[in-house]
C-alpha cells in the first residue's frame, strides 16, 4: 500500500513539473518573436499650455496649437 501512495505522489509531481515546463516553453516562444520595430522617428510636439513634449499622434489638436489634454485646450482656448 505504501508503494502505491509513493507512486501516486511521484506521478502527480511529474505531471505538475511537465505542465510547468510546457507553459514556460509556450511563453518563451511568444516572447522570442517581438514585433518588428520601424526605424521611422516619432514626431514630438510641445503642449502649448504646460510645455510637456508628447508624440504628435497622442496630442489634442486645438485652434491655436497642440495640447497634451482636452483640459489644457479648454483652459487656453475656452
Amino acid at each position: 500500500m505504501k508503494y502505491l501512495l509513493v507512486l501516486a505522489v511521484v506521478m502527480v509531481a511529474f505531471y505538475i513539473w511537465r505542465n510547468n515546463r510546457l507553459e514556460d516553453h509556450r511563453s518563451n516562444a511568444a516572447r522570442k518573436a517581438p514585433p518588428p520595430k520601424s526605424n521611422v522617428p516619432t514626431i514630438m510636439v510641445a503642449c502649448r499650455q504646460c510645455g510637456t513634449h508628447l508624440p504628435e499622434n497622442e496630442a489634442v489638436q486645438g485652434n491655436q496649437g497642440v495640447y497634451c489634454s482636452a483640459e489644457h485646450r479648454r483652459l487656453l482656448e475656452g
